[in-house]
């Protein structure tokens, strides 16, 4: 039986991107490029159509190496949360505290540290630590499940639950075989999520695995959801030549059972799940052999079904904001467009319902023309989705890139454009974004660092409404009261070269300008490419960025003060060790003590005066 359209409720955003051919312009904005053919989902209305589709999508792609598009790590290793009070908790009841900067406030996201003002807790070399902040002393200390890596062990924080979600992916080597020798196997990855109770001494009260690549979670009242994705496991076998080892690889494929394909999440208690073949669709433009899938667990009612949904695609970055989720994926491979044709990148479309507590359910699809940078290229805005994408240079032209403001409304099951804004930075790429209500400020960058001032009030009919010009960029930007924008980011000289951290602090009510300035030479901040790493206190104005000096040496905490329309330095945090590898991450607020954290550390000071310190070692 063929596949067909399934077309249940309200929304998931689920972005891929695709290459497709240039088409018309539509109506005229400056610069216009062409808008990106229509995209939609198709469902599985059989296992036995879904098991061939995906041997026919991963057969096409194998070749005497086995499949060569292996994953990439994430390019930006985004994973954070911002946490309130739970509904459990009564108003005043902890001391007033920061919470992890994240992009919505209905949508929290995993970090590094969590705390709900009464305990913080963390995680290092394997051990999950609460740290009591009146005491300043840790409180409990819990030796998570042997097997995994906790290095980069990301936490979401609900009531009495924690969520400790862990990534391991094997590297692939750079060489590949010769032909004829063993084919690569597939990445060796792993996905670990394992739930806390903290009601007491910490235990440990279910643990769920897969053969998955986590990419990221978002997290609304006490349900969680996760994406992973991953590619088939089929181990290919070798052959004696490029021509056999292709043909060998691909009979491997076509003998290869569905759940090969389809990933087992495995619950420590022994039951096993798998994603429903009538809750997995593709893009209707091409079909994929990788596999992205949403998972949804309630984290008050520990791990159990996490009701998977799955699209044969693959994805990089999730933004999501209570309501809808998103996910950017990497472009298919070009075969599926015929040779010779003006190949132009394109960003598919795909939204789901994720505002209940259940599977998310698909509603519409759509295309815009290029590629985002992160998940703050995206938001939602009384019903229309905003994208800013960038161009990437056309070979086959000479065109350089230029960046695009889109809004789009959604119209049955599709989207339609209804507004764009083109000729952004021609020639330059995008470096920050951040939409702030009804007006986008969009940063891009090649020798000096143009902040442009987007006007969305009419969104049929987007506007430029400004443009400043400084050395450098903004490769964050954070809104702030009374009209003004922090941006963190580089400083840079007359030809373009970065010379060192900058950050700005930019009156935007009007004609856009600078008006205070912090410049710390020959260093970087890790809030350049993890807003999670950035803090801002704006009861008193403090703000912490972790900055790492050049030489390698460790990274120490700059704590600023953004008042009346100026910066100023107030001093620094560091924490014992010289290695670049124990430097400050991360940093909280806890009524009137400001904390920072490494791996090898907690360090709690006045949050006033940077004195006071107690050094609470994790050791």
């Amino acid at each position: 039986m063929r596949g067909h359209v399934r077309v249940p409720a309200a929304a998931i955003l689920l972005l891929t991107g695709i290459a497709g051919c240039s088409g018309s312009s539509g109506d005229g904005t400056r610069d216009r490029p062409s808008q990106a053919p229509p995209v939609r989902l198709v469902a599985y209305d059989t296992c036995d159509r879904l098991h061939e589709e995906l041997q026919r999508a991963t057969a096409d792609k194998v070749g005497p190496y086995g499949l060569d598009n292996t994953p990439a790590l994430p390019a930006d290793g985004t994973w954070a949360l911002r946490k309130g009070p739970s509904a459990a908790e009564a108003p005043g009841a902890v001391p007033d505290h920061s919470t992890t900067n994240s992009h919505e406030p209905g949508a929290d996201e995993p970090d590094q540290v969590k705390t709900d003002g009464s305990r913080i807790v963390t995680v290092a070399d394997g051990r999950l630590r609460v740290i009591d902040p009146a005491t300043h002393k840790v409180a409990h200390t819990l030796q998570l499940p042997s097997g995994t890596r906790y290095d980069d062990a990301q936490l979401l924080l609900s009531g009495d639950r924690v969520l400790v979600l862990t990534r391991q992916a094997q590297v692939i080597p750079f060489d590949r075989p010769a032909p004829g020798r063993q084919p690569l196997p597939p990445p060796d990855q792993t996905t670990r999520l394992t739930l806390v109770d903290l009601s007491g001494a910490p235990k440990v009260v279910g643990s769920m695995t897969s053969g998955t690549d986590y990419l990221d979670a978002r997290q609304t009242g006490s349900t969680v959801r996760v994406v992973v994705r991953s590619q088939p496991r089929i181990r290919f076998p070798s052959g004696n030549g490029p021509k056999k080892a292709t043909a060998a690889n691909r009979n491997a494929v076509w003998k290869a059972p569905l759940d090969a394909w389809l990933p087992a999440f495995q619950l420590d208690g022994g039951q096993t799940y798998r994603t429903p073949c009538d809750q997995v669709s593709r893009p209707s433009s091409y079909a994929g052999a990788s596999m992205l899938t949403v998972l949804t667990l309630d984290l008050s009612k520990g791990l159990g079904d996490p009701q998977p949904i799955a699209v044969t695609a693959d994805g990089s970055t999730v933004y999501g904001n209570g309501k809808s989720l998103y996910v950017t994926g990497t472009p298919p491979q070009l075969f599926t467009w015929p040779r010779g044709k003006n190949v132009e990148p394109h960003t598919d479309v795909y939204k789901f319902d994720v505002s209940g507590s259940g599977r998310p359910r698909y509603v519409a699809s759509g295309s815009v023309k290029g590629f985002l940078l992160n998940q703050y290229s995206m938001s939602e805005q009384d019903g229309n989705l905003r994208i800013a994408t960038t161009t990437s240079q056309n070979g086959q032209d000479g065109r350089s890139s230029q960046s695009s403001v889109y809004v789009l409304a959604q119209r049955g099951t599709g989207f339609t454009q209804v507004g764009r804004i083109d000729g952004l930075g021609k020639g330059e790429r995008i470096h920050s974004v951040r939409f702030i209500g009804t007006t986008a400020y969009v940063v891009t960058f090649k020798q000096t660092d143009p902040l442009y001032v987007v006007d969305l009030k009419d969104p049929r009919h987007p506007r430029v409404t400004g443009e400043l010009k400084i050395n450098g960029y903004s490769a964050y930007l954070h809104p702030m009261a009374d009209g003004k924008l922090l941006g963190v980011g580089q400083d840079a000289d007359a030809g373009g070269s970065t010379t060192g951290l900058q950050v700005s602090l930019f009156d935007v009510s009007g004609t856009p300008r600078r008006i205070s300035v912090h410049k710390l030479p020959r260093t970087t901040s890790q809030a350049e490419f993890d807003p999670h790493a950035f803090l801002y206190w704006p009861k008193t104005g403090l703000t912490v960025v972790p900055v790492m000096p050049r030489d390698a040496r460790a990274a120490e905490a700059l704590a600023l003060k953004v008042t009346d329309g100026r910066i100023t330095e107030t001093g620094t945090v560091r924490h014992p060790g010289k290695d670049y590898r124990t430097g400050v991450t991360r940093s909280l607020v806890v009524g009137d003590t400001l904390w920072t954290f490494s791996p090898d550390g907690a360090r709690a000071v006045d949050a006033s005066t940077l004195k006071g310190a107690r050094w609470l070692p994790f050791g």
